[in-house]
């Protein structure tokens, strides 16, 4: 069993490990309130052609095939660094108990990553600017969701 700084330092090393295999500077590690492993990730973006190949999210991914649940109640996250925004989604859709993370979108910035440019977008609304988004009202709009509420063994999440 592990403790939380270990945790946080096992994170950073497995995003050294990456650099020095040719990938991106980022690793995750998901552990229980003990301190116990059940997942670890590393960023493939460039290694997959994947842009959601991030760290959190294959430790995610991991995690929930280790669990076989998409709720991961009970765990915490540790992050090389400051989850970005569509990370923190993942964590926030998975029900992870907690993020802890070591670097700041500062410092990934300054190593050349758009974290702190792509959170700045969401705080001031300016994503749209950045990929036009328009709303189409479609007359079928909202028939998934009916579909969905028909549906008796639907399971909600």
């Amino acid at each position: 069993m592990l403790k939380p700084n270990e945790l946080l330092q096992r994170s950073v090393d497995l995003a050294c490990a990456n650099v020095a295999e040719g990938g991106g500077p980022f690793g995750a590690v998901i552990a229980d309130g003990e301190g116990r492993i059940v997942a670890e990730g590393r960023n493939g973006v460039t290694r997959c052609n994947d842009p959601t190949a991030h760290a959190e999210i294959t430790a995610i991914r991991a995690a929930c095939q280790t669990r076989g649940d998409f709720r991961l109640h009970g765990l915490l996250l540790y992050s090389s660094c400051e989850p970005c925004p569509m990370c923190m989604a993942a964590a926030w859709w998975s029900r992870l108990d907690g993020v802890i993370f070591a670097s700041t979108r500062q410092q990934a910035a300054a190593g050349g990553f758009d974290d702190d440019r792509l959170w700045r977008a969401f705080e001031t609304g300016a994503t749209s600017r950045e990929i036009p988004i328009r709303h189409v009202n479609l007359p079928t709009a909202g028939a998934e969701f009916e579909h969905w509420l028909a549906t008796a063994d639907r399971q909600s999440y």
